[in-house]
């Protein structure tokens, strides 16, 4: 049986790390893959120290998209051909999102250019939650627990949200968009119901 690719998105603030520690703790995800981008590996260190400097854009997507291949080829293929489910914090569309508007200054349009870079090699996941919530609160909650990225500004993450938004509109199908506003317990029962549909669809 084929294993499931679930990929949790979300602008920087919006609780993808809470959510993962809850799914990880729930007695029915214990055979679950649990898995992030940037990966542990020298090339995700690499995208660390990207992250926290001046790199320049298309060095940084270059970057962004090494550690995207070989965390395919070495967590997810593997996993889901051993018919696991995988759950990925950050996948593909981070990349669409995020360095959709960090290109913004090279290339007209680089949210499909990046989508095209993608095509025929990447896996696309059966199922992706969108964790959606206001920038402005968002930018709140990344104050307060501090390591503050170059990302992490209002102005920039409202563009990465319509990023976001924009590929939720193009693939209904694969979009589960949860509006993260809300008591946490609310946002993980939506998630955790979102997770085991899937589980169940593919059983």
């Amino acid at each position: 049986m084929r294993g499931r690719l679930i990929t949790l998105e979300g602008i920087d603030g919006s609780g993808k790390s809470t959510i993962v520690d809850f799914l990880r703790s729930h007695p029915s995800l214990t055979e679950t893959v649990f898995t992030r981008e940037p990966t542990g590996s020298w090339i995700g260190e690499a995208v660390e120290k990207a992250i926290h400097s001046q790199t320049d854009p298309i060095a940084e997507l270059m970057l962004f998209t090494a550690d995207h291949s070989e965390h395919i080829a070495a967590t997810i293929r593997p996993a889901i051909e051993a018919g696991k489910l995988v759950i990925s914090d950050r996948y593909s569309d981070s990349r669409i999102a995020y360095q959709g508007v960090t290109l913004r200054s090279v290339f007209d349009d680089p949210f499909e250019w990046i989508q095209d870079l993608h095509r025929g090699w990447s896996i696309e996941p059966d199922m992706t939650i969108l964790l959606d919530i206001d920038p402005e609160v968002a930018v709140k909650r990344c104050g307060e627990r501090g390591d503050k990225t170059k990302f992490e500004t209002i102005e920039f993450l409202r563009a990465v949200r319509a990023n976001f938004l924009r590929l939720a509109e193009e693939e209904p199908q694969r979009f589960a968009i949860i509006d993260v506003d809300r008591p946490l317990e609310n946002v993980a029962a939506d998630v955790l119901d979102v997770v085991t549909s899937v589980n169940k669809e593919y059983s």
